[in-house]
């Protein structure tokens, strides 16, 4: 996975790159021209690591619209030759959202941007759906040629165009279009079939009806493409449901037996059987699988099994691995466990987890959020300077955005500091969160932009709400 190159925090640049709100409190205090050019690489280099959740179009655009930036950098990037090469949406598609909140926001320049690349750039369809939500009729038939140009005629451009109509965020443009133009109509009448056809499809090759030959399915080469983790994990998961409805008393010693040293495959479904189960054993054979040197999917898998436990039986054992005093990814993830359904007392184990996740692995990776949100939830006040670096430095805005209400639960400076920050955040539930705690007496600015807020259309209903109560209650 493509892994952009982060700016240090203390940076304009790593501030924007990173969403937080002082970026834009430091670009609109900052020399133009330098705010402007950090603002394009933003924009052009998506700084997200994970970039179909992470939110930034709304906050990119605000400050394109604070500093009455030009648009000349987008163009450039949109119509740069390496869109003849690379057309993965992930290169142009926060340029394009960007344009379409501009475009939301009164932009004449930018809607028009926005149709000259629908007309004929590669991420056209993304282009279309944001000038679904803001082109009137008129403009959006002007593009129909250009599109429907993409489609020839014949088999394999009718199946084409039936793929693009399933596949649009927005249908409106092809509902329009579908009046005047067969083939469209032809397509978005064929296109739920199209989608109901493969919900139906089923595979050919599931096990035969006996506990013995489900393990034994699940040990077997995947088919159809369906190798790797992601392949062996799902087919695992499909033995394991078929393990729910073939198991009787009589098959129990083979469960543990092949939980115990069975075949990767077989084992895993077997350990997520008597995991689901609340066995006895499970805990013990879990850990066993989670600690395994031999098998980097039984591991993983152990661990994995392990997070999605709940019962008292696996609580019990957590607390007995998360004390181990050099941790490892056993004790991280019974630390997760606890964090997720431990009680108060557990929170020096959840902090002390965080704070060694920290120090070996930095304020990124994705089983972070679980113990950042699990201080929260314990009120453990012993993790505020954790939660607080880790506000500070990461880059990705939704774990920012879950230390923002760890600290709102933990740390009383909250509503005073860091939430004045959030307030300007590029998530919208951060922005949620500022709004219901920020501190309203004695800054002017926070008054101001709440005030803003409210005003602004291309806001988020919920900030709005939570915005409008702060302001009605004084």
């Amino acid at each position: 996975m493509f892994e952009p190159a982060i700016a240090p925090s203390a940076s304009l640049l790593g501030l924007l790159q990173r969403g937080r709100g002082d970026g834009t409190l430091h670009a609109l205090a900052a020399e133009r021209f330098d705010a402007l050019a950090a603002l394009e690489e933003c924009v052009t280099r998506d700084p997200r690591r994970d970039w179909q959740v992470e939110n930034r179009s709304l906050y990119y655009a605000r400050l394109y619209m604070e500093l009455e930036a030009p648009i000349q950098g987008l163009e450039d990037h949109l119509f740069h030759v390496e869109d003849l090469l690379d057309g993965e949406e992930s290169r142009t598609g926060l340029t394009l959202a960007v344009l379409g909140r501009l475009a939301g926001y009164g932009r004449r320049d930018a809607l028009l941007l926005l149709h000259r690349y629908a007309a004929v750039g590669s991420n056209w369809a993304w282009a279309l759906d944001e000038l679904a939500l803001r082109e009137d009729d008129a403009g959006l038939d002007a593009l129909a040629g250009p599109v429907l140009a993409r489609f020839p005629e014949g088999p394999e451009g009718d199946a084409a165009l039936r793929a693009a109509v399933r596949n649009a965020y927005e249908p409106r443009p092809w509902h329009l279009w579908a009046g005047s133009h067969p083939r469209v109509a032809a397509a978005t009448e064929q296109a739920p079939f199209d989608l109901w056809q493969r919900q139906l499809d089923r595979p050919t090759n599931a096990p035969a009806w006996s506990t013995a030959a489900v393990l034994a399915w699940a040990d077997a080469p995947a088919s159809g493409g369906a190798g790797g983790a992601d392949g062996f994990e799902r087919r695992v998961v499909a033995a394991a449901r078929c393990l729910d409805a073939v198991v009787g008393p009589e098959d129990l010693p083979l469960l543990l037996d092949t939980a115990m040293d069975g075949e990767d495959g077989a084992r895993c479904a077997a350990l997520r059987h008597l995991a689901d189960h609340d066995h006895e054993r499970a805990p013990e054979l879990v850990g066993r699988a989670a600690e395994d040197l031999s098998s980097r999917q039984v591991a993983d898998f152990g661990l994995a099994t392990l997070a999605r436990m709940r019962s008292t039986r696996f609580v019990a054992r957590a607390r007995i691995w998360a004390a181990e005093p050099e941790g490892g990814p056993l004790a991280d993830a019974a630390a997760g466990l606890l964090a997720c359904v431990g009680e108060p007392a557990d929170a020096p184990l959840v902090v002390a987890a965080l704070h060694r996740w920290v120090y070996q692995r930095g304020a990124e990776g994705d089983g972070l959020a679980v113990l950042v949100e699990g201080v929260g939830r314990l009120a453990a006040a012993a993790g505020v300077t954790v939660l607080r670096h880790i506000y500070a430095e990461t880059s990705c805005s939704q774990l920012r955005g879950s230390a923002a209400r760890s600290l709102s639960a933990t740390d009383p400076c909250f509503p005073t500091g860091a939430a004045v920050e959030c307030l300007w955040d590029c998530e919208e539930a951060t922005r949620e969160l500022a709004a219901r705690h920020v501190f309203t007496k004695g800054d002017g600015r926070v008054l101001d932009r709440l005030r803003r807020l409210a005003a602004d259309p291309g806001e988020e209903a919920e900030v709005h709400a939570a915005v409008r109560g702060r302001l009605s209650s004084g």
